[in-house]
């Protein structure tokens, strides 16, 4: 079986968010089980210096000019470049200049990447050709819609992993595209008066993903459905919407071989855990004691990942005798505060603007307890990795967070299913509570570890998404 996912990023070579994780080790779990899978990519910078080594497949009339598809293998992966520097060769972010403004010309840089999709899936490349194309998220999602117009030369799967950025653009550009002039329409890619990309993939893919089965409901949803919940209903109603959990990639995250670490350590080593707590201590400018709780925000700061909750619950968890360690970056109104926060309680809050991948994985290494807070979250990758790591996940009961933390309550602490904390509402409030209940448990040692090993030996490794995944593709063939 021959796969080809559609993408625009991939770790560790160019991440802007959890796509380039998902894209980075997916397709190398699929092919552990036995399928043949390659990808296509934009030639950004990045990429292109990661897979230096390429060769020309072919040259192709597009609406963008005479485009190169180049050829190159990347840590045992096929992968395709469309080589079209006027588009793809700028600095910085592959969506946005250094200013932050989306490029004027994205919907002739990503359509282009669903273009050449299916000029693959009709046999641009005449040595391979893809029986499924398994498109990723708003920036590929025109892959659908050309496939469509072509006589739906492969089946198609679209994968929504953030259905919030919907690749929206004005309608007169519909023409340049190469798109049939039927296609904008209510039963199309039109919405309100646009071009939506997203929609293009809800609409037109033989079969929509989303990154976990509870996001998966939660989008059918008005308020998680962006406007796009009567479309999805539909598709759940035909049986053509599903969620299939992310996974973790062990070769990168594991606390007994992260090279990234002070000390390495496994469930059954904890007290080298600890080495990394005080290090990270130190590195954040907190007081170094071992027997002080401390949590840990690795994360994008903005509204849908409800950092503004943590500073309203941040006395909560100071007065405690808790501490904060936060590596992120985003909204500046949410970074001042946090500096703020760091320099009123220097001994209990660090704060680290930006992104840093090593020292995220220190962060997490050294934690107690990750918390992910979210409004919405499709599926989160962070508290997967705290779980790993035994940072035990504080979350709030949404998308993939749901289907993968379980609530230290009673009866799930009596059979041994307990792995963090959850909590429902989204207010400060819920979280505060959520976070005097963390507290109490970390009083007693004996329970804390016990979950903690609990944790660290669940299994959400990428074979299992790879399988899922599989099994869809053969009943789409």
């Amino acid at each position: 079986m021959q796969v080809l996912h559609v993408c625009s990023e991939i770790f560790p070579l160019l991440k802007t968010g959890g796509l380039a994780d998902v894209v980075g080790a997916l397709p190398a779990a699929q092919i552990a089980e036995g399928v043949d899978v390659r990808l296509l990519l934009p030639a950004f910078p990045d990429v292109c210096n990661g897979i230096p080594d390429t060769v020309l497949v072919t040259q192709v009339d597009s609406f963008a000019g005479l485009v190169s598809l180049r050829y190159g293998i990347y840590q045992g992966i096929g992968v395709y470049l469309i080589d079209a520097p006027w588009l793809y060769n700028r600095s910085g972010s592959p969506y946005h200049d250094q200013s932050m403004s989306a490029y004027p010309d994205n919907h002739r840089r990503f359509a282009l990447l669903g273009w050449m999709a299916c000029e693959l899936a009709k046999g641009l490349d005449r040595y391979w050709r893809p029986q499924v194309v398994h498109a990723h998220d708003w920036h590929a999602g025109l892959t659908c819609a050309y496939l469509a117009a072509n006589g739906h030369p492969a089946r198609s799967i679209f994968t929504v992993h953030n259905l919030a950025y919907q690749g929206l653009f004005a309608a007169q550009h519909l023409q340049e595209l190469w798109l049939p002039s039927a296609f904008f329409n209510i039963y199309g890619l039109e919405f309100h008066g646009q071009i939506s990309f997203l929609k293009a993939g809800l609409y037109y893919a033989d079969h929509v993903t989303t990154v976990s089965p509870t996001y998966a409901c939660e989008i059918t949803r008005p308020e998680f459905g962006y406007g796009m919940e009567g479309l999805l209903q539909e598709r759940q109603r035909q049986g053509r919407l599903s969620g299939i959990l992310n996974g973790v990639d062990d070769n990168i995250w594991d606390p007994a071989r992260d090279a990234n670490l002070t000390a390495r350590y496994d469930a059954d080593h904890l007290k080298n855990k600890i080495k990394n707590k005080l290090h990270l201590q130190k590195a954040m400018g907190l007081q170094v004691d071992e027997s002080l709780p401390l949590f840990a925000v690795v994360s994008r700061l903005t509204n849908q990942k409800g950092l503004d909750l943590v500073l309203e619950a941040l006395p909560t968890l100071l007065a405690h005798g808790g501490q904060l360690a936060l590596l992120g970056a985003g909204d500046a109104v949410l970074q001042q505060a946090f500096l703020d926060a760091a320099a009123d309680y220097p001994d209990q809050v660090g704060v680290q603007i930006g992104y840093h991948e090593a020292f995220s994985h220190r962060i997490i290494g050294g934690a107690d307890v990750i918390l992910v807070p979210s409004r919405f979250e499709p599926c989160g990758l962070t508290q997967l990795y705290g779980l790993q790591y035994g940072a035990l996940p504080l979350v709030r009961r949404t998308g993939g967070l749901a289907d993968t933390v379980v609530d230290c309550a009673l009866e799930n602490l009596a059979d041994g299913s307990a792995s963090g904390f959850v909590f429902d509402d989204c207010d400060a409030v819920a979280l505060s509570n959520a976070i005097r209940r963390a507290l109490v448990l970390w009083s007693r040692p004996k329970h804390w570890r016990r979950i903690q090993r609990h944790a660290m030996n669940l299994d959400f490794g990428w074979h299992v998404a790879a399988r899922d995944y599989l099994s869809l593709y053969q009943r789409l063939l």
